[in-house]
């Protein structure tokens, strides 16, 4: 399984997931489609798939212009989400393959939209697994609760992806990885962990590489919204319950000026 980066818009990235031994590709959230086969021309690539992960524009909006560029595409969404251009509506639980080797599940991760869609993918060669979170989960942050409540964004964050393997690799909707940093570290300012990673996603910005993938197990060590389950972070905020404490730290971010 090889996975190519594709940057988009002002901080979206779409993602090439690909079988190496068949070089089928789906693509995830391909905004800007143009950007998206130029870089599977360059590779040799076949797309396949489209894999959505919720309804944005700024994720679903190039669906019906790749429909057209790339004939008899599949485009797979939320069944509950209203995806622009969805062929194949997907629900919790459903598998989709690519190629020889690759298997895909959806994962339902409600909260900043309903029908949000993350994509967990797996290689039969003994590769990490990697999760396609959209904007449910960002390095060290997540999603605003647009439909949703802390309640499932809990649900969706620490039970579902959380408990993931540790070693799954995170890729994300958007590069908003060093101002989370900044911003968890004003929860949690002793995190030697956060510290680090910040010094490390500032040097990646300023050579102008991306800061993703992270994995499962860092979001665990440094994103707060992860970190809730912890007394000792539920301290820091003020609250004896996870869900409470991740409500006040999205308020909190919502309200943050860094």
């Amino acid at each position: 399984m090889k996975i190519y980066h594709v940057p988009c818009l002002q901080d979206n990235y779409s993602y090439l997931i690909v079988d190496e031994s068949t070089k089928d590709a789906a693509v995830v959230d391909p905004v800007e489609p143009q950007k998206v086969l130029e870089v599977a021309n360059l590779h040799g690539l076949n797309l396949k798939l489209v894999l959505t992960t919720h309804h944005h524009w700024d994720h679903a909006g190039g669906n019906e212009q790749i429909k057209q560029l790339v004939p008899g595409i599949k485009v797979y969404g939320g069944s509950i989400d209203n995806v622009k251009g969805c062929t194949d509506k997907v629900e919790n639980g459903d598998k989709v393959s690519l190629g020889a080797d690759i298997n895909i599940l959806s994962l339902h991760t409600p909260c900043h939209t309903k029908g949000h869609i993350s994509y967990y993918v797996t290689s039969k060669e003994d590769e990490n697994p990697a999760v396609f979170t959209g904007d449910t989960l960002f390095i060290a942050g997540c999603g605003k609760f647009f439909e949703g409540t802390a309640e499932q964004m809990y649900q969706s964050l620490c039970v579902t992806l959380g408990s993931l393997p540790k070693p799954t690799k995170v890729y994300c909707g958007h590069e908003y990885t060093v101002k989370n940093l900044q911003f968890a570290l004003t929860i949690e300012p002793d995190n030697l962990k956060l510290q680090e990673k910040l010094t490390w996603a500032q040097k990646q910005q300023q050579a102008g590489q991306p800061t993703i993938p992270s994995t499962i197990e860092e979001e665990l060590e440094t994103n707060p919204f992860m970190r809730v389950d912890l007394p000792v972070l539920q301290e820091k905020v003020g609250f004896k319950s996870p869900v409470e404490a991740l409500r006040e730290i999205r308020e909190r971010k919502d309200n943050w000026r860094g």
